[in-house]
């Protein structure tokens, strides 16, 4: 199976630490933010990688990535955004790239503390359909909420004003080539972008939306508190300082 990882976007909630570089590279304790959801990737299975970045400074994934050796990785691909169009504008350009197979989907600014490979079993055998691992977070809205009614999801809404629960959808996704033609459909929410929202919830109405809880530890690195939580995350994780 294949990997995506998104990792484009001007990160302008993190200004002025990103006037001068994409925010997946700035450092989350002792390494680059990209590295984190390279390593989940890997450690679920996944090996053939595919990289999504913009701006002006996309050349330095090439100069600290490399070709993916330092991972243990035969190689690693990457393709260019233009522009912000939301996530799933982004995701489209990885279409040639999965070639119709199902794939797994990880925001780069995603750090967790705990694997993801039980999951991706479990969505390699899904017969068709999307696979997305929820977590209960202190401030859902700012992501896509999620509505259970019993062990069934009702609803997704992007970043409600009222959150009808504390669930979210972390930037983990898992899609079949469906994904493709789906995104085709879209039209731009009232933020101009293509809304991954739209997507999940376009399985949700075919009724092939699947779902995992997230018991470790999750965070993204999308505001000043978020990072500082990723940096805390990371260093509790590598076991070498007590926080």
């Amino acid at each position: 199976m294949k990997g995506v990882i998104l990792a484009g976007g001007l990160g302008k909630r993190l200004e002025p630490l990103t006037r001068i570089t994409n925010k997946h590279l700035l450092p989350v304790y002792d390494r680059p933010m990209i590295f984190y959801p390279i390593q989940t990737l890997i450690d679920a299975g996944i090996e053939d990688i595919l990289i999504v970045t913009g701006g002006n400074n996309s050349g330095d994934f090439l100069r600290l990535l490399g070709d993916g050796a330092e991972f243990g990785l035969k190689r690693i691909n990457y393709t260019y955004q233009q522009g912000e169009g939301g996530i799933a504008e982004a995701l489209k350009l990885a279409e040639y790239f999965v070639d119709n197979n199902k794939f797994v989907v990880m925001l780069g600014d995603n750090v967790i503390d705990s694997s993801i490979k039980l999951f991706v079993e479990k969505f390699k055998k899904q017969p068709k359909g999307a696979r997305i691992i929820l977590k209960r977070v202190s401030e859902p809205e700012r992501f896509g909420v999620v509505e259970l009614k019993g062990k069934r999801i009702v609803s997704i809404i992007e970043k409600p004003k009222k959150p009808k629960s504390n669930f979210i959808v972390t930037g983990i996704y898992m899609y079949d080539g469906e994904v493709f033609n789906i995104i085709r459909t879209l039209k731009p929410s009232k933020r101009g972008e293509l809304e991954i929202t739209d997507v999940n919830n376009a399985y949700l109405k075919r009724e092939q939306l699947y779902y995992d809880i997230l018991e470790g530890e999750w965070t993204d690195c999308g505001t000043f508190r978020s990072l500082l939580r990723a940096n805390l995350l990371a260093a509790r994780k590598i076991k070498e300082c007590r926080i």
